[in-house]
């Protein structure tokens, strides 16, 4: 061709559908070539084609619309940077856009991940006043429950498997011990582009032992340029805020902001049995208000560095920080009311991120590190005890209203991971992951400056190395194989009696280490074009947590003495997309599942049923199931339907140190609920008083059946404190303007004011309405 490069200059452009919404993960290839790309998440691409040829080819494909090529020549080329505008028009199968329009991760089911995995398209809730815990407690398999209102402790669990069982990750990275500030449950929904829930089998590259499934947000950075501004009232003087904004140059400099917060009094009505401390009267089934449940945060992550150069797909350098304020309303159980205990806590994270693809030919690099400085305070000094009328008498002399203490502990946190991954070829890929974490608390009684028991070590290093190989069988499917190597030492110093004589107190240094092997397989196949099978298999293990461990100085005691957890898993599931008279469209999900698991760690309370302590199981068993039928008619109506069972089942014969036969044995697990769903439906308004004016009208109802606290076997049937069914509706009306650039929503929650509670006797808020106001505004760096 007589040019002395190698290739032309790019050619670059978006995709669209005839309706023009932009189209991410569209395939965009060079017939004859092995070069090839998808488009970002707003639809565009840029490729650079070989100096080998006159004429060239540019084949667009996307499930559920018609293939289109594009033709150029080597003189359009030459002439300057090609941008072109491509339009793809819907298949008459088109089972993609079922999958965009019903509500999943478009992205996600076009990879054809071999991985059991279900995405919230986190943008389509951008006018909700949802965090990111109420937004996955509609995911089939998923249960959600918490303590209380705005800020309150919370348990997620995702198949039957809870606690330290299920991994959170944001961008791919561990969100382990990140305190108070930074849970799933004070997250806004907006911070997140989509959030990918992997049931049974993990990626390698989410590096973690998780034991049932794993949550990784993906947080909204694509764009180059954008402001994404809200504030929300609500009831219980309820206040949410966020704000989200980058600005990027021509040159790939980019500076990127999310900040939030959140407050409420939490002052909602609850029903129990109540006593004056004053008078001693006594007053059954009586309604009292929430006192002292006053809940804040605040939070800021910032990063600044570069994106889409050639020596980084990403660089950037960050740094998060944040505080908390929680008044304690009660302990784990109502019949603990307090009045003045409460705890705060902060972050302080720098982090670095970097990204190459084809760092070398075929070579992907990733690399992650953040060490967290914050700390948390648990203050309890008030020389009191309180009723639920607010009342309390005044004790003379030190006390508390559990136990007087004034802790001030850091669990500092440092995460690495590294992770490259090798194409083999077009259809292979390798991929290794290592993480490392170590945990360092620091505790310090500010009130027993001089007693040792404050200050001894409660450390653990963790390490995780993963290996997986990926193998695609063209369309029709793919399988992965992952192996992983699991490391932690755990060392703390515990107090012992040296002498036998009363008061004498000596510490011993005590130390675990931990070295597990685990292996999965995860397939996944085409029967039909429209029908997908998934099949996988694992033996995963979970080291205990630090919370397990040492306790979280709250509710939490520790436990040394904690076993690791493993588990023999297998997961069979099917996606099916169909279409009625082309305007009707379905999806329908259905899985199964086993796990068997050894060592198994639950929580059960403590002696005075004050506090919770996580202990082993020698085997629990658990058989599920969950469906999801998912419809929509053109862009006027979306519906769907949920449904979840699972059966967990103690499988430890014997009693702990005797030879009889456990009660209990093949009990379902107490404190668990097993038959739960959720059902939506919401209808669009389109160009409702002007041109791109969008009226959207929702409804959800969530319904959790009755279940035992306590295991069935023991007492009888009116002394096991069941939890009774649980049935909640919400709506919501939003009016969009202009495409989405204003935007107003109403919500309602609890509508029917029922009785509700995840914990037993925990009540949680009821009937409550928000109003919440978005401002959005987008545009592309070219």
């Amino acid at each position: 061709m007589g040019s002395t490069k190698d290739h032309w200059g790019p050619v670059t452009g978006q995709v669209l559908s005839a309706e023009g919404d932009q189209l991410s993960h569209v395939a965009v290839l060079v017939k004859g070539t092995k070069i090839g790309m998808v488009t970002n998440e707003d639809g565009y691409f840029s490729i650079q084609l070989p100096e080998d040829r006159d004429t060239y080819t540019l084949i667009f494909s996307y499930i559920g619309y018609n293939a289109k090529q594009v033709d150029l020549t080597a003189t359009q080329i030459k002439s300057g940077t090609i941008q072109l505008q491509v339009v793809l028009n819907k298949a008459d199968n088109h089972q993609m856009e079922d999958v965009q329009v019903l509500g999943r991760s478009a992205s996600d089911l076009a990879n054809r991940q071999s991985y059991n995995v279900t995405a919230i398209d986190a943008q389509k809730l951008h006018n909700s006043t949802l965090d990111i815990a109420q937004a996955l407690d509609r995911v089939s398999g998923v249960r959600v429950r918490e303590s209380g209102g705005v800020g309150s402790d919370f348990n997620f669990s995702l198949n039957g498997f809870s606690g330290g069982r299920i991994k959170f990750f944001i961008d791919g990275i561990p969100m382990d011990d990140l305190g108070s500030s930074f849970q799933i449950n004070n997250i806004p929904i907006n911070l997140a582009e989509r959030v990918e829930v992997y049931k049974g089998v993990v990626p390698i590259w989410l590096g973690s032992d998780a034991l049932g499934g794993a949550v990784n947000i993906i947080t909204g950075n694509q764009k180059a340029n954008y402001i994404d501004a809200s504030y929300s009232y609500g009831s219980f003087n309820t206040h949410k805020t966020n704000l989200a904004a980058a600005v990027t140059s021509k040159k790939g400099f980019t500076f990127q902001l999310n900040a939030y917060q959140n407050y409420s009094d939490n002052d909602y009505k609850v029903t129990l049995d109540v006593a004056d401390i004053n008078t001693g009267a006594y007053t059954p089934n009586a309604t009292v208000r929430r006192f002292h449940d006053k809940y804040h945060n605040e939070m800021a992550i910032a990063n600044l560095g570069f994106v889409d150069k050639k020596w980084a797909d990403k660089f950037l350098v960050g740094i998060s920080v944040g505080k908390s304020y929680k008044q304690i309303q009660t302990g784990a159980r109502m019949v603990s009311v307090f009045g003045a205990y409460h705890t705060r806590g902060n972050i302080l994270m720098p982090s670095l991120k970097y990204e190459k693809k084809d760092l070398i030919k075929g070579l992907d690099v990733k690399v992650n590190a953040n060490y967290n400085f914050g700390k948390e305070t648990s203050i309890d000094t008030a020389n009191r005890r309180y009723d639920w009328y607010g009342n309390y008498k005044q004790y003379e002399g030190a006390g508390g209203e559990r136990s007087r203490a004034y802790f001030e502990f850091g669990n500092n946190l440092g995460i690495a991971t590294g992770s490259i991954q090798y194409h083999i070829a077009d259809n292979q890929e390798l991929a290794l992951n290592n993480v490392f974490t170590h945990f360092n608390r620091k505790t310090t009684n500010l009130l027993l400056t001089g007693s040792d028991v404050y200050y001894q070590p409660q450390k653990t290093d963790k390490n995780i190395l993963g290996l997986s190989y990926k193998y695609d069988f063209a369309s029709k499917g793919s399988i992965t194989l992952i192996g992983k190597d699991l490391h932690q030492h755990a060392y703390t110093r515990l107090s012992y009696n040296p002498t036998g004589n009363w008061g004498d107190v000596a510490y011993k240094d005590v130390s675990a280490n931990t070295d597990k092997i685990g292996y999965a397989v995860a397939m996944s196949y085409y029967l039909r074009r429209n029908l997908e099978a998934k099949l996988s298999y694992e033996k995963a293990n979970r080291l205990p947590g630090n919370e397990e461990l040492f306790g979280d100085m709250v509710n939490q005691e520790s436990n040394f003495d904690l076993k690791p957890e493993s588990s023999q898993n297998v997961n069979l599931g099917f996606i099916y997309n169909f279409n009625i008279q082309q305007d009707h469209r379905f999806m329908v999900t259905a899985s199964g599942l086993y796990r068997h698991s050894t060592n198994y760690i639950y929580n059960i309370f403590n002696n005075n049923q004050t506090k919770l302590v996580a202990a082993n199981l020698d085997g629990v068993r658990n058989l599920g199931a969950e469906a999801e039928l998912r419809y929509s008619y053109k862009k006027l109506l979306a519906a769907g339907f949920s449904a979840t069972y699972q059966d967990l089942r103690n499988m430890q014969k014997y009693e702990p140190d005797y030879d009889a036969v456990s009660v209990v044995y093949k009990d379902r697990l107490p404190n668990v609920p097993y038959l739960f769903g959720n059902a939506d439906a919401s209808l669009f308004f389109h160009n409702v008083f002007a041109k791109g004016d969008h009226l959207t009208i929702g409804y959800n109802l969530l319904y959790v059946h009755a279940f035992y606290l306590y295991w069935p076997s023991r007492g009888s049937k009116d002394n096991k404190y069941g939890i009774p069914m649980q049935i909640s509706h919400d709506a919501n009306i939003v009016y969009s303007l202009k495409n989405g650039q204003y935007n107003i929503a109403l919500e309602g929650h609890n509508l029917a004011d029922r009785l509700l509670y995840d914990n037993f006797s925990l009540q949680k808020p009821g009937r409550s309405f928000s109003i919440k106001f978005r401002y959005f505004i987008s545009r592309k760096t070219r």
